[in-house]
């Protein structure tokens, strides 16, 4: 199938023939396959949050399909001034062919996609992040070659990334657990909405009992961008939720995941990431073939 995307703002823009698609592509891409080339293309990247992976694994998948790239902060910009968002965009949308945008408010994303007039891509927001799960999606195909049955256990925090891989649970048949204290659930919502769709996402308080049998075991920063005041209260909260090598010898021969930057000795143990089970780098490299991915199935459509 080919996918023709004309937004992803969030996972569940895509059908699940769609994702498939986009997982298989980007698999071709990293084994070698000849990526499309888009050389009368330009990418806007309009980034409210700083960035390593993100920014440059973006830049680098543009680059890979010919294309140019275009950085900008919200400093650089006349948002910083007031300038309404939709101006912005439909200013943006004259000038470039996608723009990906790592904002604090999913509003920002889904106003851009409103009012710019060419396709944009949710690149990290309050509410989620789809192009990470994609990238995540490609790693577990990589290792593990299927989706079907796997247990997924995310430690921690309810935040944007587990709601991506909570919308990824009604699209592949993937058995999704949330272990984490009462206060740092997931979006009840969003819950009940990927539920309603046949995504099994499930809630185990005790971590050892949430990893029994586990086949990846995936965690994230515990304070974002924004929740520095917080920070103290939430290590104390969530420190019983860390990926140490005890909790990992409990799951057994579960891969770990993470989708970085991490806080070391916080969410996870050094010599957790620095393991033989970790795939947090393959995870990281995925970033960019998910995203050729997604800039091929964006342009393609044209």
């Amino acid at each position: 199938m080919t996918t023709r995307l004309r937004h992803l703002t969030r996972l569940l823009d895509l059908e699940r023939a769609e994702l498939a698609a986009l997982i298989e592509r980007a698999d071709a891409l990293r084994q070698g396959a000849e990526p499309r080339r888009f050389p009368d293309k330009i990418l806007g990247l309009v980034f409210e949050k700083p960035s390593t992976r993100t920014r440059i694994s973006f830049e680098a998948a543009a680059f890979r399909l010919g294309a140019g790239s275009v950085f900008m902060t919200q400093r650089d910009s006349q948002l910083q001034r007031g300038e309404p968002v939709r101006d912005t965009a439909r200013v943006l949308g004259r000038y470039l062919d996608a723009l990906a945008l790592r904002t604090f408010a999913q509003e920002t994303i889904e106003e851009s996609a409103r009012y710019a007039g060419v396709p944009v891509i949710n690149a990290l927001s309050d509410r989620y992040h789809p192009c990470q799960t994609i990238a995540d999606l490609l790693t577990l195909q990589q290792h593990l070659g299927r989706f079907e049955g796997l247990r997924l256990v995310y430690l921690g925090d309810g935040n944007n990334v587990f709601a991506s891989l909570a919308e990824a649970a009604a699209l592949v048949d993937i058995d999704l657990v949330f272990c984490g204290p009462e206060g740092y659930d997931p979006d009840p919502d969003l819950v009940a909405e990927v539920r309603e769709l046949g995504g099994r996402v499930t809630t185990i308080r005790d971590p050892e009992q949430a990893v029994a049998g586990a086949d990846v075991l995936y965690t994230d920063v515990w304070t974002s961008m924004g929740q520095e005041e917080e920070s103290e209260r939430r290590r104390r909260d969530l420190a019983s939720y860390q990926i140490n090598r005890d909790l990992l010898s409990v799951a057994g021969d579960a891969l770990v995941l993470h989708c970085l930057p991490a806080h070391r000795g916080e969410e996870i143990t050094d010599d957790v990431i620095e393991g033989a089970q970790s795939r947090v780098f393959d995870q990281a490299e995925n970033r960019m073939w998910a995203q050729m991915a997604v800039l091929e199935a964006i342009w393609s459509r044209e």
